[in-house]
């Protein structure tokens, strides 16, 4: 720990306040996703957040064009990703 951080704690490194990537956020909720899912439109989104936008409609949220499947495919890869990032600021 350098002298400065030390004695100005403010000069720390805001590892815990910094903004997570955007690619960890979901488009609907603007918020950290815990479980990613891809939609037809290949976007993610956060599974519960996008279950309960198909429960009554069948486009995109980010485009408004129609979907051609309600398929939910899991992003393991941006999962593990999120929970990384999440544990190197914990």
């Amino acid at each position: 720990m350098s002298l400065l951080v030390f004695l100005c704690p403010s000069q720390a490194p805001a590892a815990r306040e910094e903004e997570p990537p955007a690619d960890f956020i979901c488009p609907i909720t603007t918020e950290l996703m815990v479980d990613p899912v891809m939609a037809a439109d290949g976007h993610a989104y956060e599974r519960t957040a996008m279950e309960r936008w198909l429960a009554t409609k069948s486009t995109s949220p980010m485009t408004g064009e129609a979907l051609e499947h309600t398929f939910l495919s899991t992003i393991h890869v941006l999962r593990r990703q999120i929970r990384e990032w999440q544990q190197a600021r914990a």
